[in-house]
């Protein structure tokens, strides 16, 4: 066996090893590359070089500015405000607390950019909500969980941020118009799964749609809506670059919290910096490690073996649309989503642009995949804070959810093969 063979079985069997052994994904994904590194004889300088390289990067700062921006503005009072406009706007339809709880991810994702962040903020208050109202509990919580992808698609997502930087440096503009249309696709595949469903069980419908009450809630939420509208015309605009559209959004996400729906005090601000550090450790770790393992991958020419191997299953692009899709389907049902765009991004986009897709499409694939990794055990981190907040049986949470993700596999083969879906606004606005 040659040098790279081993480096390469070292590498890939090692991180499954600590993978299967629920090894934190980051220990996982360093100690891998620091035993493939050893298998190649290289100095271990190599590693903190890597690392070091991986975090040095300026469009990398927009990440810690939009989670702080997400957890400032869900704390401060703004869940509840977004839950009565989706209320206003979508309550009066069967099963309307279920479409209530739709719209209301799609809103808050645009805010929180956190599909955890959405589960555990909207959930806490409309799961018992819904189950006081007649609504089963478990399919309460299976809307919750699968509505709060939506946030993965809408901007501000720093999913994005972190897609754009692994794929060499795509317009983090072009990424976050590209969201708008399938999130909005993935909330009306799940309204009409909800429909149904309500339809079946007769589940209750909200009062009349009224104008009046719509126009009152919107106006109560629109200082929240807005902090979107000024990261996304700012950055479409290009008026500023993401990173400096984000550290804006902090700044206004801190004065409406605190000042204008003062749901939030100063010692709750420290509170919220606390959570943000809590969360960026984590990302800043997942990134450093995750670039010496990309280096390794890089170095023993795995993307092109990749490449190879899946093209010799068949030249067909749809069949290899299908298995890119396969492939980052399972490695959802394995890792978080931060660490399969970290590393998978350099191996399946060249394959990817190989069989025509554009790597904003590409983006926008690959986060709906890894949003419903988090839906799926054994780690679906999702449905875990889902079953907790609904307190409900995972088991129970997952087969009640099986419909729902059915929607979700509906739209992802419809962004897969109909890329104007993902590419209109980019390439309306964006040329």
């Amino acid at each position: 066996m040659s040098t790279q063979a081993i480096a390469i079985t070292v590498l890939l069997v090692s991180f499954l090893v600590m993978i299967l052994l629920r090894f934190p994904i980051a220990y996982a994904v360093g100690i891998s590359s620091v035993l493939c590194l050893m298998s190649q004889g290289l100095p271990l300088t190599t590693l903190c070089q890597m690392m070091v390289k991986g975090i040095n990067s300026f469009s990398l700062m927009a990440v810690p500015f939009f989670i702080t921006m997400g957890v400032l503005m869900g704390t401060g009072g703004i869940s509840e405000k977004l839950i009565a406009l989706a209320d206003s706007l979508v309550g009066w339809m069967t099963g309307g607390m279920a479409m209530v709880n739709i719209v209301a991810s799609y809103f808050f994702g645009g805010i929180s950019g956190s599909a955890s962040a959405d589960t555990a903020s909207l959930g806490s208050i409309l799961i018992p909500m819904m189950v006081e109202q007649g609504y089963d509990d478990d399919f309460s919580t299976a809307v919750t969980i699968t509505s709060s992808c939506e946030g993965l698609l809408v901007p501000p997502s720093h999913n994005m941020v972190i897609y754009a930087m692994s794929a060499g440096g795509i317009s983090v503009g072009s990424l976050f118009l590209a969201g708008y249309v399938p999130g909005a696709l993935l909330a009306i595949s799940l309204m009409i799964g909800s429909f149904i469903i309500s339809k079946k069980r007769n589940y209750p419908k909200g009062e009349k749609f009224n104008l009046k009450k719509f126009g009152k809630q919107f106006v109560n939420s629109f200082w929240a809506l807005a902090a979107v509208i000024i990261v996304v015309v700012g950055v479409v605009g290009g008026w500023f670059t993401a990173t400096e559209s984000a550290a804006i959004a902090v700044i206004y996400s801190l004065i409406v919290s605190v000042y204008i729906y003062k749901g939030l005090n100063w010692k709750g601000v420290w509170q919220a910096l606390e959570q943000c550090v809590d969360t960026l450790s984590i990302v800043l770790i997942l990134i450093a490690t995750s670039s010496v393992f990309g280096y390794c991958l890089t170095t023993l020419h795995v993307p092109d073996l990749a490449a190879k191997a899946i093209i010799g299953v068949s030249n067909n692009p749809y069949v290899i649309a299908l298995l890119l899709n396969l492939i980052l389907l399972v490695l959802g049902c394995i890792m978080d989503m931060a660490p399969i765009i970290l590393i998978a991004t350099p191996i399946l986009l060249p394959i990817a642009t190989s069989i025509g897709i554009d790597p904003v499409q590409f983006g926008i694939i690959m986060v709906l995949n890894c949003g419903i990794g988090l839906l799926t055990p054994p780690v679906g981190a999702v449905l875990f804070i889902g079953s907790a907040v609904g307190k409900v049986k995972m088991e129970k949470v997952v087969k009640a959810t099986l419909p729902f993700y059915l929607c979700m596999i509906i739209v992802l083969l419809l962004l897969t093969f109909v890329p104007e879906l993902s590419m209109f606004l980019p390439n309306l606005l964006m040329k």
